[in-house]
C-alpha cells in the first residue's frame, strides 16, 4: 500500500505510482480527507486500504504532492548511523544511537519543490530512510518495533553547516530546519511492499552526479533497534517521523568540502519507494 498527500487530501497510489484514490470518496466518508488525521486509526485504515484497489484513481502530478506526514507531534533524527559517514565525519562508530536531535515540523515539504538557500551559508544534503510511526510505541523490544510502523519514505535532512555547528552549544536542530530543509515523500510505502524492508539502496545526486549510495542493511542501528531505543525513553506516537541517518558522501565529508548552490538539482531516491527532487535558489 502507498498512501500520499495531494493538494491536502489523503490519497492511496496504484502501485505503478500512476494514479491517486481519493480516500474519504472511496470510503464513503469512513476516513477524513486529512493525511495525518489517518495515524489515529492507522490499525482500522489499513484493513481497509489492503482491500481497495487503487487503479481506478486519477492521474496526477508529481508537483501537486505535499509532505505525506504533513504535521508529526514527534520528528525525530539519528546521526552517525552508516559507518563510513562517521568516518568521514571525524566520530568513531558509535555503540549506541547517540546523536538524537528533532527536525522542526516547519521544515517538512513535499517531494518535489524550490528550497531557497541561506546567504552565507553552506548547506549540505544527506538522504535518509524515514519511517513512520504507526501506533504508539513505549518500551517496547526490537523484535515488536516493525509492529508499529506504518511505512517508510524518502527524507532529506537538509542541513546548515555553519549554523547547525556555531555557538558554544551546536545548534544542530536549528541548522537543519531551515524553510524547506525537510523535504519527505513522494508517498509512505507500507513494509509489506517491499522486498526486502531491511535492505533497501539510498542515494542522491547533484545535477546527475551521483553523491551518495548506500544500502539500508548497512545502518549501525537498524529501524527496529533505533525505534526501541527511542521509546526507552520517550512514547513514539502515531503519526511521528524517525529520520534515521545518512549514508557517506556528504558535502562537509569531501576534500574539497561541496555545498549547495543556487541552480543546483538535487535527487534523492529510495529503491522501492521513490525519488525527492529539489531545485536551490539564491536567497
Amino acid at each position: 500500500m502507498r498512501i500520499a498527500n495531494l493538494s491536502g487530501r489523503l490519497v492511496l497510489i496504484s502501485a505503478d505510482g500512476s494514479a491517486a484514490l481519493d480516500v474519504e470518496q472511496a470510503s464513503s466518508g469512513r476516513f477524513g480527507p486529512d493525511p495525518q488525521s489517518v495515524y489515529d486509526v492507522w490499525e482500522e485504515f489499513a484493513a481497509w486500504a489492503a482491500d481497495t484497489d487503487a487503479s481506478g484513481g486519477k492521474a496526477f502530478a508529481a508537483t501537486d504532492l505535499e509532505a505525506p506526514v504533513p504535521a508529526p507531534s514527534q520528528v525525530l533524527a539519528i546521526g552517525l548511523n552508516y559507518s563510513e559517514h562517521a568516518a568521514e565525519s571525524g566520530f568513531s562508530v558509535p555503540e549506541q544511537p547517540t546523536v538524537m536531535f528533532t527536525k522542526w515540523v516547519s521544515c517538512l515539504s513535499g517531494p518535489v519543490t524550490q528550497v531557497q538557500l541561506p546567504p552565507d551559508g553552506k548547506t549540505d544534503w544527506e538522504v535518509e530512510l524515514v519511517a513512520v510511526i504507526g501506533t504508539r510505541a513505549h518500551r517496547i523490544g526490537p523484535e515488536q518495533a516493525w509492529d508499529h510502523v506504518a511505512g517508510l519514505t524518502v527524507g532529506q535532512d537538509l542541513s546548515e553547516r555553519i549554523t547547525q555547528t556555531a555557538g558554544p552549544s551546536p545548534q544542530f536542530s536549528l541548522g537543519k530546519s531551515l524553510p524547506g530543509f525537510g523535504p519527505t515523500g513522494p508517498w509512505i510505502v507500507t513494509p509489506d511492499e517491499l522486498d526486502n524492508r531491511d535492505d533497501l539502496e539510498i542515494g542522491c545526486s547533484i545535477n546527475g552526479e551521483q553523491m551518495q549510495k548506500g544500502r539500508t542493511r548497512d545502518l549501525i542501528f537498524s529501524v527496529p533497534a533505533l525505534i526501541s531505543a527511542l521509546s526507552q525513553k520517550l512514547p513514539l506516537l502515531p503519526g511521528d517521523l524517525l529520520f534515521t541517518g545518512t549514508p557517506a558522501g556528504v558535502g562537509a565529508g569531501r576534500t574539497p568540502q561541496r555545498f549547495l548552490r543556487p541552480g543546483d538539482e538535487l535527487v534523492s531516491y529510495i529503491s522501492g519507494i521513490g525519488e525527492l527532487r529539489q531545485r536551490f535558489v539564491g536567497a
